[in-house]
């Protein structure tokens, strides 16, 4: 019995030794492949040529700017992102119909008919085909929704591939890990070179099909989420 007692007591303080050391690992921020960096392509080699001042190859342009223009650059992308959008619907339908058909004249008489079984109300009352129908529909319905958004900082990007025209596909991601968990700022898509500062920095707006991510992992970024429970209850699936 002692032997029992004393694995049990093994194994509990084994599993809160476990749990103490996975609540205390911090989560390390992870590299997205989408948006890795990438290497300017190597120059190819060109054959020395002895005797000469300058060497293909090795010179230095002094001469040119600073601007990213090549495969493999880095420049900086200013996030001055700001939206503001609010909408409100409203809907009212009213619908009344009211038909009525009387008992139609055949050749001078109004036709009556009783069926077997029925019980009129009175007892001279025959069936006839006059009818009346009525109906009413009422709907009223509302909606109102706002959105605000506001994303600013700066964020390096890398060229990785010069269009026909010139343009530039660039793409990066900023990690940051703060305490509880990391942050990451990803950012994607197409720069005109003419737009780019003489800082060699280009406003976010004037990116073309940009795709701007901005999410976080761990313990904060996990509280402020809704469980699923509660998303299921929130979800059109939910009957009532």
């Amino acid at each position: 019995m002692r032997c029992v007692e004393l694995s049990n007591k093994l194994l509990i303080l084994l599993i809160v030794n476990v749990l103490t050391l996975s609540s205390g690992c911090q989560t390390q921020a992870k590299r997205d492949p989408a948006f890795a960096a990438v290497r300017p392509p190597l120059p190819p080699v060109q054959p020395e040529s002895n005797g000469s001042i300058y060497k293909p190859g090795f010179d230095v342009r002094l001469f040119e700017d600073i601007k990213a223009r090549r495969v493999g650059d880095i420049l900086t992308v200013r996030l001055a992102e700001a939206t503001d959008a609010s909408k409100s619907a409203t809907t009212i339908l009213d619908k009344e119909a009211s038909t009525s058909i009387t008992n139609p004249t055949i050749f001078g008489a109004r036709p009556e008919f009783s069926v077997p079984g029925f019980i009129p109300l009175n007892a001279n009352d025959n069936l006839s085909f006059e009818t009346s129908l009525e109906s009413e529909n009422a709907f009223d319905g509302s909606g109102t929704a706002t959105q605000t958004n506001a994303l600013t900082g700066n964020i390096s990007v890398s060229v990785i591939e010069v269009l026909p025209n010139g343009n530039l596909i660039v793409r990066g991601e900023k990690r940051v890990t703060i305490n509880n968990g990391p942050e990451y700022v990803q950012l994607s898509g197409i720069i005109r070179p003419v737009d780019i500062l003489s800082d060699n920095s280009v406003l976010s707006t004037q990116v073309a099909d940009p795709t701007i991510n901005y999410v976080g992992e761990g313990a904060v970024a996990e509280s402020s989420l809704t469980g699923w429970l509660s998303r299921f209850f929130s979800s059109p699936f939910m009957p009532y």
